[in-house]
């Protein structure tokens, strides 16, 4: 048995436990196999899914919302928590920049999927 087992998929509780080559979570009675789950998520990687900071799926047209102060350079000014962008684009951008957009008072730009929240 190893030292950390992964939290319930379902609830994210962390007292799961292991019943043969099944997870078991006693706060909801899910079973699962960490097998199967690995390489749920490595399919989904490899299919380009893109997730902002809550974990959320993000898809083209979707407004999101920035977590936190963005720094943009040549601006006297970052873009500031709060702000709501509209009409996403994915893209594989330049290094982790997935999201395209035009942020209102900036222009258009990138951003990480990490600084955004679905709206």
């Amino acid at each position: 048995m190893t030292d950390t087992l992964p939290a319930c998929p379902e609830c994210s509780s962390e007292y799961t436990y292991e019943m043969g080559d099944l997870m078991v979570c006693p706060e909801c009675a899910h079973e699962w196999s960490p097998a199967e789950a690995a390489a749920a998520a490595d399919a989904e990687a490899a299919a380009g899914v893109v997730r902002d900071a809550n974990g959320n799926p993000l898809a083209d047209g979707d407004d999101v919302i920035v977590v936190k102060d963005l720094p943009v350079k040549g601006a006297p000014k970052p873009i500031k928590s709060g702000t709501k962008v509209r009409s996403i684009r994915l893209v594989s951008g330049v290094g982790d920049h997935d999201i395209d957009c035009k942020v209102d008072g900036f222009g258009p730009m990138q951003l990480k999927s990490s600084v955004v929240r679905k709206a």
